[in-house]
């Protein structure tokens, strides 16, 4: 066997350090190595232990979780899962996790703790397993521009008006870990009248309103939670609220939201496969398909449904994935046109627009 995971567990609750501990010293390939009260004894502990994985608490004495990630990130990254309160202010600060480089985030329940992370043990332990394989990212340098925006605003608005495509066209996006980052890297560069865009992060309920909030505010679409019934419309995205299926339907000429109560697909909920399935039979050759970085196969399958029905595909690829999972699986369906580093897939989907409503107009 291979060596064991090592991780250190760092929260100022005695007691989710006890079940932390306890549930990842149950797996055969994992084991805690020690546990911090707070991040000023976790960096001493970091230091003298060399952890593969640390678990990390948001809101701690001495010094805050997202104070302590960013110096950590900054200093010596290394690959992290943050544990979460599931309260908006948990959700805002989780994102903020995310961006500084957290490889993913655990919801710690409200009520009925341990019977709660019990439950929670296999969502856990997966968690730190993609954590110990993913690429870690160094936290980003702070400065004027939002995080990864800043050269997108200035090109985009040089991208040619989209027009009248725009209301036929459908952009798809699919992610799972390190998903939040590279979306953002994705929409910030589109165009106020981009072709409406949808949509799925693999993401439990409480946390996607806070990721759509903090998208809105650095992008020049519309960025929002998608609601049951309403129109798709252009210059807006719509994220599946988490702990919902999201897919597109037709009502007429328009493209519409569903969102419902279906099972898990693949085990997520929402599931990328449900909503590229939808693409595939819906919206055919005017779709665009987008699969970001994640572990797993979701959404692979219904890719390749896409591109059999005439969609045009664009894959993450290696090297700028936090984890090759989903995008490895979509290439090896044959379901990708172009696979690109995740800051050139927005600006060649914006320059083959450019190019269908140039042939548009020259039809006019």
């Amino acid at each position: 066997m291979s060596r064991k995971i090592r991780v250190i567990v760092v929260d100022d609750s005695a007691l989710v350090r006890s079940l932390l501990s306890e549930i990842i010293n149950r797996q055969r390939d994992m084991e805690c190595i020690g546990t911090a009260n707070d991040p000023l004894v976790a960096r001493e502990m970091i230091r003298e232990l060399n952890p593969d994985v640390i678990t990390l608490d948001v809101e701690m004495p001495r010094m805050d979780g997202i104070d302590f990630l960013g110096r950590l990130m900054r200093l010596r990254p290394m690959p992290v899962v943050m544990i979460s309160t599931l309260t908006e202010r948990g959700a805002e600060v989780t994102m903020k996790a995310l961006e500084l480089g957290a490889i993913d985030f655990v919801a710690k329940p409200r009520v009925g703790l341990a019977s709660g992370l019990n439950d929670l043990a296999a969502q856990i332990v997966d968690k730190i397993r993609v954590a110990a394989v993913a690429q870690v990212r160094r936290a980003p340098v702070r400065d004027a521009a939002p995080a990864g925006g800043g050269a997108a605003h200035a090109s985009a608005p040089a991208a040619a008006l989209l027009g009248r495509l725009s209301t036929e066209k459908l952009i798809c996006i699919g992610a799972s870990t390190g998903g939040t980052e590279a979306i953002k890297e994705v929409l910030v560069q589109m165009p106020a009248d981009s072709p409406a865009i949808v949509i799925t992060q693999h993401m439990p309920p409480g946390f996607t309103t806070s990721f759509a909030a903090r998208l809105n505010g650095l992008c020049q679409i519309t960025v929002k939670e998608a609601v049951n019934g309403e129109r798709i419309l252009p210059g807006h995205a719509y994220i599946a609220p988490g702990g919902t299926q999201f897919h597109v339907a037709r009502s007429g000429a328009n493209y519409v939201a569903v969102v419902d109560d279906g099972p898990p697909v693949n085990r997520h909920k929402p599931s990328v496969e449900v909503l590229f399935k939808s693409a595939a039979a819906v919206v055919g050759r005017n779709a665009f398909g987008i699969m970001l970085t994640g572990m797993g196969n979701d959404g692979a399958a219904a890719m390749r449904e896409m591109k059999d029905a005439g969609s045009y595909n664009y894959v993450q690829d290696e090297a700028t994935c936090i984890v090759f999972g989903m995008p490895r699986e979509a290439i090896a369906h044959g379901a990708a046109d172009e696979v690109l580093p995740l800051g050139q897939i927005a600006p060649a989907l914006i320059t083959r627009l450019r190019g269908a409503t140039d042939r548009l107009h020259h039809r006019i």
